[in-house]
């Protein structure tokens, strides 16, 4: 029994040694082509024919790519962003930190009301209460 087992042994190990090594060589190629792709960043025409239809018409990347940006929406965002930021400003200094700070509004990730307590030296119920009372004055002011 042992002896069929090496022999069977003997048989299947160069299998799987040549199978790894071709595994290896075809992980080696993607990688390859992943860098290639990476460094020579391949740009592409939206006019760029995918695929030659009947009756000479072409589809195009510019046909399947779907063009979600909106100047008006965009326009109608920045707007929006620049008013929250003027009733912000006009909240008092510690509401305005606070959810500056809650918000990620401050260039950094949005805090937790735990980390938000701690940074500002107050319970994390009071920085409930005052959240709540900022973020109400907000809405006020911005429905007036």
């Amino acid at each position: 029994m042992f002896t069929s087992l090496r022999r069977m042994e003997k048989r299947i190990c160069p299998l799987l040694s040549n199978l790894c090594i071709r595994w290896e060589r075809i992980a080696n190629e993607l990688r390859m082509h992943f860098r290639r792709l990476r460094r020579g960043g391949t740009t592409v025409s939206l006019q760029e024919t995918l695929e030659a239809g009947k009756e000479d018409t072409a589809l195009t990347f510019s046909d399947v790519l779907q063009d979600s940006f909106c100047m008006e929406e965009n326009c109608e965002r920045q707007e929006e962003a620049a008013r929250l930021r003027q009733l912000i400003e006009g909240l008092p200094a510690r509401e305005r930190k606070l959810i500056l700070l809650r918000y990620g509004m401050a260039g950094q990730p949005p805090l937790t009301q735990l980390e938000t307590a701690q940074l500002l030296q107050i319970s994390r119920s009071y920085v409930s209460r005052l959240e709540t009372h900022a973020l109400e004055q907000l809405r006020k002011a911005w429905h007036s």
